[in-house]
């Protein structure tokens, strides 16, 4: 099983055991240093001699022990602590990786008093503390950073950075305001300068000192950290405040930062508590006196989380006009808002903002865009930002990998989702038990059921337990697949593992039995449902929706509307467009308009896809009128149709063979600049072919080259049937031979086509070596193929052929529909003057069949059928009474012998009682023209029937 590598270990709830992490210090040694560090981080390393002379002022009183003066010439260690550390073992340094980082550090940094030389001995005044000369804590200070002071208070920051950047490229301009007046500039700034040179920069720039800048006289200095430092030591007092301890009492600078305090505190609490109260979140923001950038950032990641794109970027601009710049933590918010808004365009433009700001993106934004295009179905965009984020990134983690794994999942490319997982094995990044799931999905989406069990048993030998996630995957592999029965299996494994099913499994399941008409086991899996406690959801409903709409209850599935609102849950379109197509599939099109209304009472805003179905619905049922007034109404509501609306009425007027209104629908396509594709084209095809007009149908396919339009094996049908309907079996022979020629695969209705342009020409011989052919290739004839063929001996005066074909498709176990009863009986009707006896014993076998299964005919085809047998036994007899029992009951109420039948009726031919090409028309294949099913179409077919 190769679908990808998994780990071996028995304990490793990974994919693969984790890599050691590697560690990456920035600082450097010198070939100097000492290679055996002491192993205590308290000694700290004292300033040399010529550095105390330096920095220590001598006080007044000063105690010097005789014993202790060295001798002037004497040579002073370059280590005064040395005679204290035992030189016989050289220390040994700490095995943990993170001591050793702490260690050089407080061997590198200066200490905060020096410890006096072994030597020399001195004592601070009791009278007279001098001030600390020493720099602060290196922590605190930043590398390239400047205080200028003495700043008029109209300035900007523009204008700073404009004067300052003559040295170096400025990476940031701090400019400090009061806290109780946002506008107004407390004179001074920090600039901070970026790149390779950021400190010889800000060495240049203190010469800047005493320079006259906007009429006045900057102070200019190297930041001393100690803003900084103050700033931290208050955030401790603050912190240790934190606790709510009594004995401690939080210190404010005054009442206006204590309000502040609160509310900040106020705000957050909001945001964690009471997410789905929008108003009171804005209200808690408002109150925040002089907001910080971590509150516009949870500002920002607030409006993210609701996919509000506009609020989002209102408050981006508003941190912004206060003068606070944006961090990478904020454009990751502002980023996030327009993903979850599916807007991506807009979420690009603020990634150009970040680079143009020369702010990096971080794992989490690169996540955040691989996941929004993961949203709108662009597994290449979302592939293209992930090799970026690996080529800028120097470690990347689980939640990238697993949604960039699941992009692809979703388009189906299991092999670079395999070779996804393969690298974050070697990456040494355990896969989490999501990752299971959306492998699981991806192989239900291209129906690959043994990896997706690999990857169920894998799950588990990673120490994971199966949840009801893991058991849905495979309820929905095998719902997708059409095997219930598996499905149900599952169910029953993981009811006896202890686990109960959710609403999504319950749904799963309904949907696979209303996939199957099988609508008594559908309600049954939903009043178990109802037993069980659980509510049903939106997609529970719609699912419950679409089961009445298919059993042609549209009355029902209205009042489950109402229900479902009742219980608070929002109809989508997907719970309006099973009504609307239903109701249109019925002609009532008054109230399919009356439930695009209530659509939009209910907020669900009807989109061109909503009218396309309605459309679609009458263009089935043929009425073209309806369908053209339909889109009158779009244009009126502001909803410009779109290629799919154009050419669902071009295959309504092909159907009728109305050539000339398919033809002007085409051109507006053109018109309007609508994108002409296959379909378009496939539907202009039919309307000639069904005109017969085959030579602007070659027309169309010579345009169809010219646009780079690929013929499938649905435009060699349409040609083929076109043919066929001539009885030009040579065309349609020439159209088979360069099928195979291109490439194309012919299908089972190509082969049903050819038998039929056979069968119209009267070469039988040529229709049965088809049948041949088909049974040679492994494709087996179905009941279209052998209802054309029944039609074909019936047409050469052969029921006896046509009673034996009947005979073997039974034996097939293909169950005979009513469109081949009713072929073969006129057939043997038309023979049964002659008396032979299989056609008398085949009239008698065909009635009683059809009276078994409960068929009944039309009058006009019982008039015909009268008609026939009055040749055969003109008092009536063994025949009349066999095959009366399939007449409807009317018959009966009219007087038979006495020639008191309408004439109209009486004066039936033929061919009115079963249009054979209707039945050609209206069992296109349904895998390549995406239509209705069989059965659907059988209702149109054979409108004599019932």
């Amino acid at each position: 099983m190769d679908c990808f590598s998994l780990s071996s270990h028995p304990f490793s709830p990974s994919f693969l055991t984790k890599k050691p992490p590697k560690f990456s210090s920035s600082l450097s040694l010198s070939p100097e240093s000492d290679p055996h560090p002491p192993s205590s981080a308290k000694i700290r390393r004292p300033q040399t001699p010529t550095t105390l002379k330096t920095t220590v002022t001598k006080p007044t009183h000063i105690t010097t022990p005789p014993p202790l003066n060295p001798p002037l010439n004497s040579k002073i260690p370059k280590n005064p602590l040395r005679n204290l550390i035992n030189t016989s073992k050289p220390p040994t340094p700490p095995s943990n990786p993170l001591s050793n980082k702490l260690w050089l550090s407080s061997r590198i940094s200066p200490p905060e008093e020096p410890l006096p030389s072994p030597e020399i001995t001195v004592l601070p005044s009791p009278a007279a503390e001098p001030d600390d000369p020493r720099p602060p804590a290196p922590e605190f200070r930043q590398e390239g950073k400047i205080f200028v002071g003495n700043l008029p208070l109209w300035i900007k920051k523009n204008e700073i950075a404009e004067f300052f950047r003559q040295l170096g490229p400025v990476k940031n301009v701090v400019l400090i305001k009061g806290h109780d007046d946002m506008e107004r500039n407390v004179g001074f700034c920090f600039v901070i300068y970026g790149g390779p040179t950021a400190a010889s920069a800000a060495a240049k720039a203190v010469e800047f000192d005493g320079v006259e800048f906007r009429g006045r006289v900057l102070t200019v200095r190297l930041d001393d950290g100690r803003r900084l430092k103050e700033r931290a030591e208050e955030r401790s007092r603050w912190a240790a405040a934190a606790d709510g301890s009594p004995e401690v009492r939080k210190e404010y600078r005054s009442k206006w930062h204590e309000e502040r305090e609160v509310s900040r505190k106020e705000f957050r609490r909001v945001v964690e508590s009471e997410q789905e109260n929008w108003q009171a979140v804005v209200s808690a923001f408002q109150r925040v006196k002089k907001p910080s950038r971590g509150e516009f950032g949870l500002m920002a990641k607030y409006y993210a989380r609701r996919g509000d794109k506009h609020n989002a970027r209102a408050t981006f601009e508003s941190m912004r006009a206060r003068g606070i710049e944006p961090n990478s933590y904020v454009y990751t918010n502002l980023v996030n808002a327009y993903a979850v808004a599916r807007d991506m365009r807009g979420a690009l433009a603020c990634v150009e903002e970040m680079k143009d700001e020369d702010i990096e993106m971080s794992v989490v934004t690169y996540s955040i865009l691989i996941k929004g295009f993961n949203n709108i179905g662009d597994a290449e965009a979302a592939d293209k930002w992930f090799r970026e984020a690996k080529q800028n990134l120097t470690s990347l983690n689980a939640v990238i990998y697993s949604n960039v794994i699941y992009a692809h999942c979703q388009t189906g490319n299991m092999d670079r989702a395999e070779e996804l997982v393969r690298e974050m094995e070697e990456e040494g990044i355990d896969a989490p038990i999501n990752l299971y799931h959306t492998m699981m999905d991806g192989y239900t989406e291209v129906h690959n059921e043994e990896k997706c069990l690999v990857v169920f048993e894998r799950l588990k030998e990673c120490g994971f337990t199966p949840s009801v996630i893991s058991y849905g995957c495979l309820i929905n592999l095998y719902i997708k697949m059409g095997k219930v029965s598996k499905a149900l299996e599952v169910s029953d494994a993981m009811e006896s593992h202890g686990i109960n099913h959710n609403s999504k499994t319950y749904s799963m399941l309904i949907n696979g039995f209303v996939k199957q008409d099988d609508f008594t086991n559908a309600f049954a899996i939903f009043e178990d449902m109802i037993k069980e406690g659980l509510k049903p959801d939106a997609v529970l409903y719609n699912n419950i929706i679409e089961a009445f709409c298919k059993m042609g209850n549209m009355d029902r599935a209205i009042r489950i509307v109402d229900e479902m609102q009742r219980e608070k849950h929002k109809p989508s379109s997907r719970t309006f467009t099973p009504i609307i197509r239903g109701l249109a599939k019925q002609g009532q099109t008054r109230r399919a308009l009356e439930i695009v209304d209530m659509m939009r009472r209910t907020g669900c805003i009807p989109t061109v896809e909503t009218f396309n179905v309605l459309i679609s619905g009458l263009v089935g049922k043929q009425q073209m009128a309806k369908a053209v007034e339909i889109i009158d109404d779009m244009l009126l509501g502001g909803i410009a149709p779109n290629e799919c609306t154009y050419t669902t009425i071009m295959q309504g007027y092909a159907s009728l063979g109305d050539t000339g209104k398919a033809f002007e629908y085409f051109t507006k396509i053109k018109d309007e600049g609508l994108k002409l594709d296959a379909y378009t084209y496939e539907a202009l095809l039919k309307a000639c072919c069904k005109a017969g007009r085959m030579q602007s149908a070659l027309a169309v396919t010579r345009e169809m080259s010219a646009q780079h339009i690929p013929r499938g094996t649905y435009v060699y049908n349409i040609l083929i049937d076109g043919w066929a309907r001539r009885g030009d079996v040579w065309e349609a022979a020439d159209l088979m031979e360069q099928m195979k020629r291109d490439g194309v695969s012919p299908s089972i209705h190509t082969y049903t086509s050819f038998i039929n342009a056979c069968c119209k020409a009267g070469d039988m011989q040529r229709a049965t070596k088809t049948i041949e052919e088909m049974e040679a290739i492994g494709m087996k004839p179905n009941v279209k193929t052998y209802t054309t063929l029944i039609h074909g001996w019936a047409r050469a005066s052969l029921p006896e052929k046509a009673l034996r074909c009947f005979e073997e498709m039974k034996l097939e176990g293909l169950r005979p529909d009513k469109a081949v009863y009713h072929c073969l009986m006129t057939s043997l009707l038309s023979r049964a003057t002659f008396a032979e006896e299989h056609v008398y014993l085949g009239i008698l076998s065909i009635s009683r069949e059809m009276v078994e299964l409960g068929l009944t005919v039309d009058m006009g085809t019982a008039v015909h059928w009268s008609k026939c047998l009055r040749k055969i036994e003109r008092t009536g007899g063994e025949l009349t009474e066999a095959l009366q029992k399939t007449f409807p009951p009317a018959w009966n109420s009219l007087d038979a012998n006495s020639n008191k039948i309408d004439h109209n009726i009486a004066d039936v031919n033929s061919d009115s009682y079963f249009n054979y090409e209707n039945y050609e028309e209206n069992h296109d294949s349904s895998e390549e023209t995406g239509s209705a099913s069989d059965d659907d179409d059988n209702d149109d077919g054979h409108r004599f029937w019932f």
